[in-house]
């Protein structure tokens, strides 16, 4: 599989999410993907029996991860570049999330996740 789709990848933002699932069932591993819905689709497949393979860190040690804070609160990463270096601080602390409504000019380091709201709230 990994030979296969090779050629077809591009950076973890734009490639979809794909699971490899041995002939028998047994596994349904997250290959590529796992914080873009391919762990996501791991756990619905093991409702049928496969057991579910993630390796992605802050899901293993059952942590939040950017991606997944992001998609909770119906928010686009900004500065993607930034995900790596929190999601490795959302592992060994819990990381505070602000809500900044404005006007404002926000400033932020390489290490701070900025989350833009999908849509206004008109709520």
């Amino acid at each position: 599989m990994v030979r296969d789709i090779a050629p077809l990848i591009q950076d973890k933002w734009k490639d979809p999410a794909v699971v490899v699932v041995d002939s028998n069932l047994n596994f349904a591993i997250s290959l590529l993907g796992g914080h873009h819905g391919a762990n996501e689709l791991v756990r619905k497949i093991s409702e049928i029996g496969a057991i579910p393979v993630i390796t992605t860190a802050t899901e293993v040690h059952n942590r939040n991860s950017v991606e997944g804070i992001a998609k909770a609160l119906g928010c686009d990463i900004v500065n993607k570049d930034s995900t790596r270096q929190v999601n490795c601080a959302l592992l060994e602390q819990d990381v505070e999330v602000l809500e900044i409504k404005g006007p404002k000019i926000v400033v932020v380091g390489a290490d701070v996740s900025v989350l833009k709201k999908e849509k206004a709230e008109n709520r």
